[in-house]
């Protein structure tokens, strides 16, 4: 009797003891120490304006890819995005321009771009008139995803792909652009 009451007093504090551990882990941070609720890359909404300041280059080149977490050549090609700013970080402005629905900018986008390891800075396109916004991009655009778009430091069109990025062919773009004999 003795042996039965002593695993039934055990039995009674491992229950409670997993209780406990449950409520503890439930429960919500409060005050100063709260986490935020997505700790990943930080992407940025633009409008029309933020976009035409993206398209200034700033004494380098400029990269830019328009994507979408929902595009599968985006999502394809995204490495690949990686690995060129990896390489050419410091030699070229880069950004990446989603084109997600505004309710993403905390959740899928930030969350792809987590996942692929992405450091270039990141903005979602928020407009009420897309059309302005892809005539501002280029009159060679429709809309289609991905494009990727590079300008020389004068702003002019190095290059243009709608569709996947070929990797040799955007690198040998770019390194016009990046050697010491480049001319703009």
């Amino acid at each position: 009797m003795q042996s039965l009451l002593r695993h039934l007093i055990r039995a009674v504090l491992v229950a409670a003891l997993v209780v406990i551990a449950l409520q503890v882990s439930n429960a919500q941070p409060s005050g100063k120490g709260k986490k935020p609720v997505w700790d990943g890359p930080k992407v940025t909404q633009i409008d029309i304006d933020g976009l035409r300041k993206l398209l200034k280059p700033n004494g380098k080149p400029v990269l830019i890819n328009f994507w979408a977490t929902w595009c599968d050549p985006c999502r394809e090609e995204f490495p690949d995005l990686v690995t060129l700013d990896a390489a050419y970080k410091g030699k070229i402005d880069f950004y990446t321009v989603s084109l997600d629905d505004l309710a993403d900018i905390k959740t899928y986008v930030p969350k792809f771009l987590g996942e692929q390891k992405a450091e270039m800075p990141a903005y979602l396109l928020k407009t009420p008139d897309d059309n302005a916004a892809i005539a501002l991009v280029s009159s060679e655009w429709t809309g289609n995803l991905p494009l990727t778009i590079l300008l020389k430091p004068d702003g002019t069109t190095a290059y243009l792909r709608k569709g996947i990025v070929k990797y040799a062919t955007i690198t040998a773009e770019i390194d016009k652009l990046v050697t010491p004999d480049a001319k703009p």
